[in-house]
């Protein structure tokens, strides 16, 4: 590992999710003396990859990096085959409907449809959701046992008073959840909203992605209506790219 790519990339790490840092904080969180840091983050914006904020002494992420996020989410060829489908979803659901992929422990939303009502929202592509506590994780924990590796290695962050932190409690429920090609989640990742989420395939048979329809905690469980129409979403991106059979096959740990 290039020392110097790394130390960067836990800078970026440091400030995703709106946080604005000084150097002194990085400094401390990273280990490293400031006068380090401080090369690093003048580096990176050069690059625009890093900002400083207006009138302070404070750093937040540059917007390079959302040029760089678009260009990475048009290079994905399961987003842009399912986005007609998942449009077509939250209308025939009337519900907020996600496109996620592995990432890391998290579950990135690499696509979002809003729904399809005159409500405020915000759009949630780009935001990564811890697996273990999202519809969309648990189906890529039961159908990828490396992606369930890596996520169990380390203790799970409980978010809500309902997030499933035990690893045990949790696997327990991934038999059945490849059995009926499906997944849900109550109030386990923010309280009040709940999910049901299905598996995407690709060529090989495996699964490659997961969509999910989002729902008020209140509206919870789905109804069959609401589970076929996502069960039959799934199975149509599938089949866009290239797969033989749904659900996907359990996939092995790849050592």
């Amino acid at each position: 590992m290039i020392q110097a790519i790394d130390r960067a990339a836990k800078v970026l790490d440091l400030l995703q999710g709106a946080r604005r840092l000084g150097i002194s904080d990085l400094a401390a969180a990273l280990e490293l003396p400031p006068s380090t840091v401080h090369g690093i983050v003048k580096s990176l914006r050069e690059h625009g990859l890093v900002a400083k904020e207006r009138g302070g002494q404070r750093y937040t992420l540059g917007p390079t990096l959302l040029r760089l996020s678009n260009v990475y989410l048009d290079s994905l060829d399961v987003r842009a085959r399912a986005m007609r489908w998942t449009q077509e979803l939250a209308r025939r659901t009337g519900m907020s409907v996600r496109l996620g992929a592995p990432h890391f422990t998290d579950v990135l939303v690499i696509h979002h449809n809003l729904r399809p009502d005159d409500s405020q929202q915000m759009l949630e592509t780009g935001v990564a959701i811890p697996a273990h506590a999202s519809a969309m994780g648990k189906v890529l924990l039961a159908y990828d046992l490396g992606f369930q590796r890596s996520v169990f290695a380390s203790p799970l962050r409980n978010l809500t008073g309902d997030t499933i932190t035990d690893v045990a409690r949790l696997t327990l429920d991934f038999p059945a959840i490849v059995e009926r090609g499906s997944a849900s989640e109550v109030d386990e990742a923010v309280l009040g909203e709940s999910s049901l989420a299905a598996p995407v395939a690709d060529a090989s048979n495996d699964i490659v992605a997961t969509v999910a329809v989002v729902m008020p905690s209140t509206q919870a469980p789905a109804a069959d209506a609401v589970s076929d129409a996502l069960r039959e979403t799934a199975r149509n991106i599938s089949r866009e790219l290239g797969a033989t059979a749904w659900p996907p096959r359990v996939a092995p740990i790849d050592d």
